[in-house]
């Protein structure tokens, strides 16, 4: 039954995602939002479950990537396409909007390379899928508690932008940190210890508004990281 465990985890990652795109084809976006975030939970506690009981199967490895297509793919795609529909589109055709579809397709694209790719074992090579998502997810949340932000989110172009930016930043050769510590000590973790105490200053300082920063801190950071005498 243990083995069963880490796929039921992923299984639950894979419904949060189905759920959110329900929420947001009803007009829910902070649900859908909130969504993301339990999806992500679930994208977590299945490695960690799975390393902890000591059992993995290569129908997880497979149903991961299935899962995390819907919850960081095709709802943040989903997401962003009913922001560009609301937003102040002007004398852009509608159409413009369906620019959304750029995420799921890149995502998938992300994941497929991560599983072949064996460079990304303590690493990533691009931004992950889980990072982006919730930097989508993110605005809709900023809408709602930090509307001094509306007319930034509101504007079709930085949400073209930031579409187009992070859907090609999935698949571009651009060397990540990741967030796994093998042990505690500062010196061997310093990029890890900086990125939360700065994510932590920004998410008390901004709220909602500060995840975009993050993410940005995040891509900054590890740009710094891969140049510095110690990674090369």
């Amino acid at each position: 039954m243990k083995k069963h465990i880490p796929n039921i985890l992923t299984c639950s990652n894979l419904v949060c995602g189905c759920l959110g795109i329900d929420y947001a084809y009803h007009g829910n976006l902070i649900l859908a939002a909130y969504m993301i975030g339990l999806a992500g939970l679930f994208d977590f506690l299945d490695g960690f479950v799975a390393r902890l009981l000591k059992v993995s199967s290569p129908i997880g490895k497979e149903l991961d990537s299935l899962a995390d297509c819907v919850s960081f793919g095709v709802l943040p795609g989903v997401i962003m396409l009913h922001l560009l529909q609301s937003s102040n589109l002007g004398e852009l055709p509608i159409v413009i909007a369906h620019i959304a579809w750029l995420i799921p397709a890149l995502s998938a694209v992300r994941l497929a390379k991560f599983n072949i790719d064996t460079r990304q074992t303590t690493s990533f090579i691009g931004v992950p899928t889980p990072a982006n998502a919730i930097l989508i997810g993110s605005l809709p949340l900023v809408l709602a508690y930090n509307p001094s932000f509306e007319w930034l989110i509101r504007n079709p172009f930085v949400l073209i932008a930031i579409t187009i930016v992070m859907s090609l930043l999935l698949v571009a050769e651009l060397p990540l940190f990741a967030l796994k510590f093998k042990n505690y000590t500062f010196g061997d973790n310093k990029i890890r210890f900086i990125f939360l105490i700065l994510s932590i200053i920004i998410l008390i300082t901004f709220q909602f508004a500060g995840v975009p920063l993050i993410i940005l801190s995040y891509i900054l950071l590890s740009l710094i990281d891969s140049k510095s005498p110690a990674s090369s």
